[in-house]
Protein backbone atom coordinates (compact mmCIF):
# COMPACT_ATOMS: atom_id res chain seq x y z
CA UNK A 1 0.00 0.00 0.00
CA UNK A 2 1.47 3.29 -1.03
CA UNK A 3 0.35 5.01 2.01
CA UNK A 4 2.49 2.76 4.19
CA UNK A 5 5.57 4.57 5.79
CA UNK A 6 8.97 2.04 6.46
CA UNK A 7 11.45 3.35 8.47
CA UNK A 8 14.41 2.95 6.30
CA UNK A 9 18.21 4.25 6.56
CA UNK A 10 19.92 4.23 3.39
CA UNK A 11 23.84 4.73 3.72
CA UNK A 12 25.92 6.26 0.54
CA UNK A 13 27.98 2.88 -0.45
CA UNK A 14 31.85 2.98 -2.31
CA UNK A 15 31.12 2.08 -4.93
CA UNK A 16 27.38 2.80 -5.72
CA UNK A 17 25.39 0.27 -6.98
CA UNK A 18 23.22 2.23 -9.35
CA UNK A 19 21.11 -0.43 -10.74
CA UNK A 20 20.59 -1.85 -7.34
CA UNK A 21 19.69 1.80 -6.09
CA UNK A 22 17.56 2.07 -8.88
CA UNK A 23 15.47 -0.83 -8.49
CA UNK A 24 15.50 -0.57 -4.64
CA UNK A 25 13.98 2.95 -5.57
CA UNK A 26 10.99 2.19 -8.20
CA UNK A 27 10.15 -0.96 -5.34
CA UNK A 28 10.01 1.70 -2.67
CA UNK A 29 7.92 4.78 -4.47
CA UNK A 30 4.92 3.43 -6.23
CA UNK A 31 2.06 0.51 -6.27
CA UNK A 32 3.55 -1.69 -9.28
CA UNK A 33 1.47 -0.86 -12.74
CA UNK A 34 -0.10 -3.76 -13.56
CA UNK A 35 -1.99 -3.82 -9.96
CA UNK A 36 -5.30 -2.37 -10.30
CA UNK A 37 -6.44 -0.20 -6.97
CA UNK A 38 -10.08 0.84 -6.89
CA UNK A 39 -12.34 2.29 -4.33
CA UNK A 40 -15.63 1.06 -3.64
CA UNK A 41 -18.43 3.13 -2.00
CA UNK A 42 -21.98 3.24 -1.17
CA UNK A 43 -23.09 6.51 -1.16
CA UNK A 44 -25.91 8.93 0.40
CA UNK A 45 -24.69 9.05 3.32
CA UNK A 46 -23.76 12.66 4.86
CA UNK A 47 -20.54 13.52 5.93
CA UNK A 48 -20.12 13.53 9.92
CA UNK A 49 -17.30 14.31 12.03
CA UNK A 50 -13.65 16.15 12.33
CA UNK A 51 -11.08 15.58 9.45
CA UNK A 52 -7.14 16.55 10.08
CA UNK A 53 -5.93 18.30 6.96
CA UNK A 54 -2.05 16.58 5.70
CA UNK A 55 0.73 18.54 4.49
CA UNK A 56 0.86 19.99 0.98
CA UNK A 57 2.48 18.02 -1.24
CA UNK A 58 2.72 20.77 -3.32
CA UNK A 59 4.86 22.13 -0.80
CA UNK A 60 6.68 19.24 0.28
CA UNK A 61 8.43 18.16 -2.92
CA UNK A 62 10.40 21.23 -3.01
CA UNK A 63 10.96 21.43 0.23
CA UNK A 64 12.55 17.33 -0.06
CA UNK A 65 14.47 18.86 -3.39
CA UNK A 66 15.63 21.89 -1.08
CA UNK A 67 17.35 19.56 1.16
CA UNK A 68 20.28 19.12 -1.32
CA UNK A 69 21.41 22.96 -0.32
CA UNK A 70 21.75 22.26 3.67
CA UNK A 71 24.75 21.07 5.68
CA UNK A 72 23.85 18.62 8.24
CA UNK A 73 20.40 17.28 8.58
CA UNK A 74 17.51 18.88 8.00
CA UNK A 75 14.31 17.66 9.51
CA UNK A 76 11.12 18.10 7.42
CA UNK A 77 7.45 17.53 9.39
CA UNK A 78 4.25 17.12 8.35
CA UNK A 79 5.19 15.54 5.18
CA UNK A 80 2.09 13.65 3.68
CA UNK A 81 2.42 9.87 2.50
CA UNK A 82 2.14 9.97 -0.60
CA UNK A 83 3.32 8.24 -3.81
CA UNK A 84 4.93 11.52 -4.81
CA UNK A 85 7.00 12.53 -1.73
CA UNK A 86 7.92 8.52 -1.77
CA UNK A 87 9.04 8.70 -5.01
CA UNK A 88 11.51 11.91 -4.35
CA UNK A 89 12.83 10.86 -1.66
CA UNK A 90 13.96 7.43 -4.03
CA UNK A 91 15.16 9.58 -6.39
CA UNK A 92 17.79 11.40 -3.31
CA UNK A 93 18.23 8.20 -2.21
CA UNK A 94 19.83 7.61 -5.61
CA UNK A 95 21.82 10.58 -5.35
CA UNK A 96 23.47 9.20 -2.56
CA UNK A 97 21.52 11.48 0.23
CA UNK A 98 20.69 9.41 3.96
CA UNK A 99 16.59 9.50 4.51
CA UNK A 100 14.88 8.36 7.54
CA UNK A 101 11.49 8.04 7.58
CA UNK A 102 9.17 8.06 10.64
CA UNK A 103 5.13 8.64 9.54
CA UNK A 104 5.07 12.15 8.97
CA UNK A 105 8.84 13.05 10.06
CA UNK A 106 11.23 12.83 7.29
CA UNK A 107 15.69 13.05 8.38
CA UNK A 108 17.65 14.08 5.30
CA UNK A 109 21.21 14.19 5.27
CA UNK A 110 22.20 15.03 1.72
CA UNK A 111 26.51 15.64 2.47
CA UNK A 112 27.51 13.07 0.83
CA UNK A 113 25.16 13.91 -2.19
CA UNK A 114 26.73 13.82 -5.78
CA UNK A 115 24.92 15.15 -9.19
CA UNK A 116 24.75 12.18 -11.55
CA UNK A 117 22.30 11.62 -14.54
CA UNK A 118 19.04 10.58 -13.00
CA UNK A 119 17.63 7.75 -15.24
CA UNK A 120 14.05 7.75 -16.97
CA UNK A 121 12.81 4.77 -14.08
CA UNK A 122 13.08 7.29 -11.48
CA UNK A 123 11.58 10.25 -13.27
CA UNK A 124 9.05 9.15 -15.52
CA UNK A 125 6.47 9.10 -13.07
CA UNK A 126 6.78 12.30 -11.10
CA UNK A 127 6.55 15.59 -12.97
CA UNK A 128 7.61 17.34 -10.08
CA UNK A 129 10.76 16.07 -9.72
CA UNK A 130 11.36 18.96 -11.79
CA UNK A 131 12.31 21.00 -9.06
CA UNK A 132 15.77 19.15 -8.49
CA UNK A 133 17.26 21.15 -11.70
CA UNK A 134 17.82 24.29 -9.52
CA UNK A 135 19.46 22.48 -6.25
CA UNK A 136 21.37 20.67 -8.12
CA UNK A 137 22.54 22.84 -10.81
CA UNK A 138 23.36 25.72 -7.58
CA UNK A 139 25.57 23.07 -5.65
CA UNK A 140 27.41 21.02 -8.31
CA UNK A 141 27.20 23.54 -11.28
CA UNK A 142 25.70 20.70 -13.19
CA UNK A 143 22.47 18.60 -13.43
CA UNK A 144 21.31 15.84 -15.74
CA UNK A 145 17.97 14.19 -16.09
CA UNK A 146 15.63 12.44 -18.35
CA UNK A 147 12.55 14.70 -18.73
CA UNK A 148 10.10 13.98 -16.05
CA UNK A 149 6.63 12.72 -16.25
CA UNK A 150 3.84 11.74 -14.29
CA UNK A 151 0.58 13.95 -15.30
CA UNK A 152 -2.56 13.89 -17.86
CA UNK A 153 -3.33 17.15 -17.73
CA UNK A 154 -1.77 18.39 -21.30
CA UNK A 155 1.68 19.37 -22.40
CA UNK A 156 3.37 21.45 -19.60
CA UNK A 157 6.34 22.34 -20.96
CA UNK A 158 10.01 22.65 -19.40
CA UNK A 159 10.94 25.95 -21.53
CA UNK A 160 10.20 28.01 -18.26
CA UNK A 161 12.76 26.17 -16.64
CA UNK A 162 15.46 26.41 -19.10
CA UNK A 163 14.84 30.03 -19.65
CA UNK A 164 15.05 30.88 -16.44
CA UNK A 165 18.50 29.08 -15.38
CA UNK A 166 19.96 30.67 -18.82
CA UNK A 167 18.66 34.13 -17.81
CA UNK A 168 21.23 33.09 -14.82
CA UNK A 169 24.26 32.38 -16.80
CA UNK A 170 23.62 28.82 -17.44
CA UNK A 171 24.14 26.75 -20.64
CA UNK A 172 21.68 24.85 -21.88
CA UNK A 173 23.10 21.37 -23.02
CA UNK A 174 19.47 19.23 -23.19
CA UNK A 175 18.71 17.19 -26.07
CA UNK A 176 15.42 15.42 -27.35
CA UNK A 177 15.55 12.93 -24.16
CA UNK A 178 17.54 14.61 -21.65
CA UNK A 179 17.43 17.53 -19.69
CA UNK A 180 21.09 18.69 -19.16
CA UNK A 181 22.31 22.08 -17.40
CA UNK A 182 25.99 23.59 -16.60
CA UNK A 183 27.41 26.37 -15.42
CA UNK A 184 27.77 28.62 -12.76
CA UNK A 185 25.00 30.98 -11.85
CA UNK A 186 25.28 34.48 -11.38
CA UNK A 187 22.47 37.19 -9.85
CA UNK A 188 20.23 39.07 -12.02
CA UNK A 189 16.60 39.53 -13.13
CA UNK A 190 14.75 36.26 -14.16
CA UNK A 191 11.21 37.16 -16.59
CA UNK A 192 9.67 33.63 -16.33
CA UNK A 193 7.53 33.63 -19.72
CA UNK A 194 4.49 32.69 -17.39
CA UNK A 195 3.68 32.16 -13.85
CA UNK A 196 5.00 28.52 -13.40
CA UNK A 197 5.39 27.74 -9.27
CA UNK A 198 7.56 24.97 -10.19
CA UNK A 199 10.23 27.40 -12.14
CA UNK A 200 9.69 29.49 -9.43
CA UNK A 201 10.38 27.31 -6.79
CA UNK A 202 13.35 25.97 -9.23
CA UNK A 203 14.70 29.57 -9.59
CA UNK A 204 14.32 30.64 -5.38
CA UNK A 205 16.06 27.35 -4.27
CA UNK A 206 18.88 27.57 -6.64
CA UNK A 207 18.99 31.70 -6.32
CA UNK A 208 19.83 30.61 -2.34
CA UNK A 209 23.51 29.38 -3.05
CA UNK A 210 23.89 32.47 -5.38
CA UNK A 211 25.89 35.33 -3.84
CA UNK A 212 24.62 38.24 -5.59
CA UNK A 213 20.58 39.13 -5.76
CA UNK A 214 18.30 37.54 -8.03
CA UNK A 215 14.91 38.96 -9.19
CA UNK A 216 12.26 37.11 -10.42
CA UNK A 217 9.72 39.02 -12.64
CA UNK A 218 6.31 36.81 -12.75
CA UNK A 219 6.91 34.80 -9.77
CA UNK A 220 3.77 32.09 -8.70
CA UNK A 221 2.45 33.59 -5.56
CA UNK A 222 0.63 29.76 -4.14
CA UNK A 223 0.95 29.05 -0.99
CA UNK A 224 3.18 26.14 -1.41
CA UNK A 225 5.46 28.81 -3.25
CA UNK A 226 5.40 31.03 0.28
CA UNK A 227 6.20 27.78 2.08
CA UNK A 228 9.54 27.55 0.20
CA UNK A 229 10.42 31.58 0.68
CA UNK A 230 9.96 30.87 4.61
CA UNK A 231 12.36 27.72 4.49
CA UNK A 232 15.16 29.92 3.01
CA UNK A 233 14.04 32.62 5.28
CA UNK A 234 14.47 30.91 7.97
CA UNK A 235 18.13 29.79 6.76
CA UNK A 236 18.94 33.20 6.48
CA UNK A 237 18.24 34.13 3.14
CA UNK A 238 16.74 37.45 2.24
CA UNK A 239 13.59 36.62 0.31
CA UNK A 240 11.90 39.87 -0.76
CA UNK A 241 7.82 40.20 -1.93
CA UNK A 242 6.61 37.12 -0.33
CA UNK A 243 2.79 36.19 -1.68
CA UNK A 244 3.43 38.62 -4.58
CA UNK A 245 4.60 38.14 -8.36
CA UNK A 246 7.84 39.88 -7.70
CA UNK A 247 10.43 37.85 -5.93
CA UNK A 248 14.07 39.30 -4.88
CA UNK A 249 16.49 36.68 -3.45
CA UNK A 250 20.25 37.86 -1.80
CA UNK A 251 21.65 34.52 -1.38
CA UNK A 252 25.58 33.19 0.06
CA UNK A 253 28.40 31.24 -1.75
CA UNK A 254 27.89 28.61 1.32
CA UNK A 255 25.56 26.17 1.52
CA UNK A 256 22.39 26.77 4.17
CA UNK A 257 22.04 25.35 8.02
CA UNK A 258 19.71 22.43 8.36
CA UNK A 259 17.23 22.50 11.13
CA UNK A 260 13.58 21.76 11.19
CA UNK A 261 10.21 22.80 9.10
CA UNK A 262 6.88 21.66 8.72
CA UNK A 263 5.31 21.66 5.74
CA UNK A 264 2.57 23.65 5.68
CA UNK A 265 -1.13 22.51 5.30
CA UNK A 266 -2.81 21.36 2.06
CA UNK A 267 -5.44 23.69 0.97
CA UNK A 268 -6.65 21.85 -2.07
CA UNK A 269 -7.36 18.54 0.58
CA UNK A 270 -8.91 20.91 2.10
CA UNK A 271 -11.12 22.35 -0.36
CA UNK A 272 -11.69 18.77 -1.86
CA UNK A 273 -13.13 17.69 2.36
CA UNK A 274 -15.25 21.35 2.04
CA UNK A 275 -16.78 20.09 -1.08
CA UNK A 276 -17.19 16.69 0.18
CA UNK A 277 -19.26 17.48 3.37
CA UNK A 278 -21.52 19.97 1.24
CA UNK A 279 -22.13 17.72 -1.45
CA UNK A 280 -23.50 14.77 1.08
CA UNK A 281 -25.19 17.18 2.87
CA UNK A 282 -22.93 16.66 5.93
CA UNK A 283 -21.75 18.17 8.95
CA UNK A 284 -17.73 18.28 9.55
CA UNK A 285 -15.40 19.93 11.32
CA UNK A 286 -12.20 21.00 9.18
CA UNK A 287 -8.96 21.39 11.39
CA UNK A 288 -5.27 22.37 10.33
CA UNK A 289 -6.29 24.09 7.48
CA UNK A 290 -5.59 28.27 5.97
CA UNK A 291 -8.70 30.34 5.68
CA UNK A 292 -6.14 32.86 3.74
CA UNK A 293 -5.11 30.14 0.96
CA UNK A 294 -9.16 29.33 0.00
CA UNK A 295 -10.29 33.20 -0.53
CA UNK A 296 -11.41 32.65 -4.14
CA UNK A 297 -12.51 29.51 -3.10
CA UNK A 298 -14.66 29.88 -0.31
CA UNK A 299 -16.14 33.20 -2.16
CA UNK A 300 -17.35 30.74 -5.04
CA UNK A 301 -18.89 28.35 -1.99
CA UNK A 302 -20.74 31.16 -0.63
CA UNK A 303 -22.18 32.55 -4.03
CA UNK A 304 -22.98 28.63 -4.68
CA UNK A 305 -25.10 28.67 -1.75
CA UNK A 306 -22.52 26.60 0.65
CA UNK A 307 -22.81 27.00 4.34
CA UNK A 308 -18.78 27.37 5.78
CA UNK A 309 -18.24 28.84 9.33
CA UNK A 310 -14.73 30.05 9.98
CA UNK A 311 -14.03 30.04 13.65
CA UNK A 312 -11.24 31.88 15.37
CA UNK A 313 -9.30 29.02 16.14
CA UNK A 314 -9.00 28.48 12.04
CA UNK A 315 -11.71 25.27 12.16
CA UNK A 316 -14.11 25.54 9.40
CA UNK A 317 -17.51 23.83 10.01
CA UNK A 318 -19.03 22.95 6.86
CA UNK A 319 -23.08 22.37 6.75
CA UNK A 320 -24.33 20.82 4.12
CA UNK A 321 -27.48 20.27 5.38
CA UNK A 322 -28.21 23.97 5.90
CA UNK A 323 -27.20 24.99 2.43
CA UNK A 324 -29.36 25.62 -0.45
CA UNK A 325 -26.92 25.29 -3.57
CA UNK A 326 -27.74 27.70 -6.90
CA UNK A 327 -26.02 28.34 -10.06
CA UNK A 328 -23.04 30.09 -10.22
CA UNK A 329 -19.50 31.03 -12.77
CA UNK A 330 -16.53 30.06 -11.57
CA UNK A 331 -13.29 30.49 -13.61
CA UNK A 332 -9.88 29.15 -12.62
CA UNK A 333 -6.76 31.32 -12.06
CA UNK A 334 -3.43 31.32 -10.94
CA UNK A 335 -3.31 32.04 -6.81
CA UNK A 336 -5.39 34.18 -5.34
CA UNK A 337 -7.34 33.04 -7.52
CA UNK A 338 -9.84 30.02 -7.50
CA UNK A 339 -7.40 27.32 -8.38
CA UNK A 340 -7.50 25.03 -11.06
CA UNK A 341 -7.45 21.92 -8.54
CA UNK A 342 -10.54 22.85 -7.25
CA UNK A 343 -12.66 22.82 -10.41
CA UNK A 344 -13.28 19.11 -10.96
CA UNK A 345 -14.43 18.75 -7.56
CA UNK A 346 -16.30 22.26 -7.55
CA UNK A 347 -18.23 20.63 -10.57
CA UNK A 348 -19.19 17.94 -8.44
CA UNK A 349 -21.00 20.46 -6.30
CA UNK A 350 -22.95 22.10 -8.73
CA UNK A 351 -24.13 18.77 -10.02
CA UNK A 352 -26.64 19.81 -7.36
CA UNK A 353 -26.98 23.23 -7.55
CA UNK A 354 -30.39 24.72 -9.20
CA UNK A 355 -30.09 26.68 -12.50
CA UNK A 356 -27.15 26.76 -15.21
CA UNK A 357 -23.76 26.99 -13.73
CA UNK A 358 -20.56 27.86 -15.75
CA UNK A 359 -17.15 26.56 -15.45
CA UNK A 360 -14.22 28.50 -17.54
CA UNK A 361 -11.04 26.46 -17.09
CA UNK A 362 -8.45 28.92 -18.53
CA UNK A 363 -5.26 27.32 -17.69
CA UNK A 364 -5.25 23.49 -18.92
CA UNK A 365 -6.87 22.19 -21.55
CA UNK A 366 -7.26 18.46 -20.07
CA UNK A 367 -9.51 19.17 -16.87
CA UNK A 368 -12.76 19.08 -17.92
CA UNK A 369 -13.07 14.77 -19.19
CA UNK A 370 -14.01 14.20 -15.57
CA UNK A 371 -18.03 15.81 -17.09
CA UNK A 372 -18.02 12.88 -19.16
CA UNK A 373 -17.60 10.58 -16.02
CA UNK A 374 -20.72 12.66 -14.17
CA UNK A 375 -22.65 12.15 -17.49
CA UNK A 376 -22.53 8.26 -16.93
CA UNK A 377 -24.09 9.37 -13.24
CA UNK A 378 -26.71 11.45 -13.88
CA UNK A 379 -25.43 14.86 -14.64
CA UNK A 380 -26.48 17.23 -17.32
CA UNK A 381 -23.92 18.39 -18.37
CA UNK A 382 -23.12 20.43 -21.93
CA UNK A 383 -19.02 20.88 -22.92
CA UNK A 384 -18.78 24.13 -24.82
CA UNK A 385 -15.10 23.63 -25.78
CA UNK A 386 -12.05 22.30 -23.92
CA UNK A 387 -12.18 25.06 -21.60
CA UNK A 388 -16.17 25.86 -21.00
CA UNK A 389 -18.74 23.86 -19.72
CA UNK A 390 -22.38 24.19 -18.18
CA UNK A 391 -23.64 22.24 -15.91
CA UNK A 392 -27.33 22.22 -15.44
CA UNK A 393 -28.86 21.17 -11.83
CA UNK A 394 -29.90 20.24 -9.83
CA UNK A 395 -29.43 16.02 -10.87
CA UNK A 396 -29.55 13.19 -9.34
CA UNK A 397 -26.37 11.03 -9.35
CA UNK A 398 -26.64 7.40 -9.31
CA UNK A 399 -23.60 5.22 -8.89
CA UNK A 400 -21.30 3.60 -11.76
CA UNK A 401 -17.71 2.45 -12.28
CA UNK A 402 -15.82 5.57 -13.35
CA UNK A 403 -11.99 5.99 -13.47
CA UNK A 404 -9.72 8.70 -11.70
CA UNK A 405 -8.67 10.66 -15.28
CA UNK A 406 -5.85 12.81 -13.21
CA UNK A 407 -5.43 13.37 -9.55
CA UNK A 408 -8.15 15.79 -9.21
CA UNK A 409 -10.76 14.30 -11.42
CA UNK A 410 -9.94 11.23 -9.35
CA UNK A 411 -10.73 12.99 -5.92
CA UNK A 412 -14.22 14.27 -7.90
CA UNK A 413 -14.96 10.96 -8.88
CA UNK A 414 -15.15 10.03 -5.26
CA UNK A 415 -17.33 12.68 -4.01
CA UNK A 416 -19.55 12.06 -6.64
CA UNK A 417 -19.34 8.74 -5.42
CA UNK A 418 -20.27 9.97 -1.94
CA UNK A 419 -23.02 12.09 -3.03
CA UNK A 420 -24.60 9.66 -5.68
CA UNK A 421 -27.08 6.56 -5.10
CA UNK A 422 -26.11 3.22 -4.80
CA UNK A 423 -22.52 2.23 -5.45
CA UNK A 424 -19.59 3.73 -7.05
CA UNK A 425 -16.55 2.02 -8.35
CA UNK A 426 -13.66 4.38 -9.09
CA UNK A 427 -10.97 2.85 -10.86
CA UNK A 428 -7.40 4.15 -11.31
CA UNK A 429 -6.45 5.03 -7.61
CA UNK A 430 -3.21 5.27 -7.97
CA UNK A 431 -3.87 8.70 -9.19
CA UNK A 432 -5.49 9.92 -6.20
CA UNK A 433 -2.73 8.28 -4.05
CA UNK A 434 -0.48 10.54 -5.52
CA UNK A 435 -2.03 14.16 -4.22
CA UNK A 436 -4.32 12.80 -1.02
CA UNK A 437 -2.65 11.11 2.71
CA UNK A 438 -4.78 8.25 3.36
CA UNK A 439 -7.78 9.78 1.45
CA UNK A 440 -10.32 6.79 2.31
CA UNK A 441 -8.88 6.58 5.87
CA UNK A 442 -9.63 9.90 6.66
CA UNK A 443 -13.20 9.71 4.46
CA UNK A 444 -14.23 6.33 6.95
CA UNK A 445 -13.52 8.49 10.25
CA UNK A 446 -16.34 10.34 8.92
CA UNK A 447 -18.95 7.62 8.36
CA UNK A 448 -18.56 7.12 4.30
CA UNK A 449 -18.78 3.42 3.36
CA UNK A 450 -15.45 3.34 1.15
CA UNK A 451 -13.46 0.33 0.86
CA UNK A 452 -9.62 0.28 -0.87
CA UNK A 453 -9.62 -3.08 -3.08
CA UNK A 454 -5.97 -3.98 -4.49
CA UNK A 455 -6.18 -6.67 -7.78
Amino acid sequence: MPSTRVKTIVEKQAPLDVSGVISQAMAAAATPDGLDVRYRIQGGKPLTGTVDISGSKNAALPLIAGTLLCQGTTVLKNVPRLRDTATLLSILRFLGATVTEDETVITINTDAAESRPIPHDLVSKLRGSIVLLGPLLARFGEVEMAYPGGCVLGKRPVGAHILAFTQLGAEDLSTDTTLRLRGKLHGGEVILPEFSVTATENVLLAAALIKAEVRIELAAAEPHVQDVCKFLIDRNIKVGGVGSHTLSIQGGSARLAGGTHTVTSDYLEAGAFILAGLATRGRIRIRHADRTHLISFLGAIGRAGGRVTCEKNGDMLVDGAASSFKATRIQTNIFPGFPTDLQAPFGVLLTQAEGVSRIFEVLFEGRMAYLYELEKMGAHIEILNSHQALVIGPSVLRGRQVPSNDIRAGVAMVIAGLAAQGETVVTDVRYIERGYDRLEEKLKTLGADIIREEE
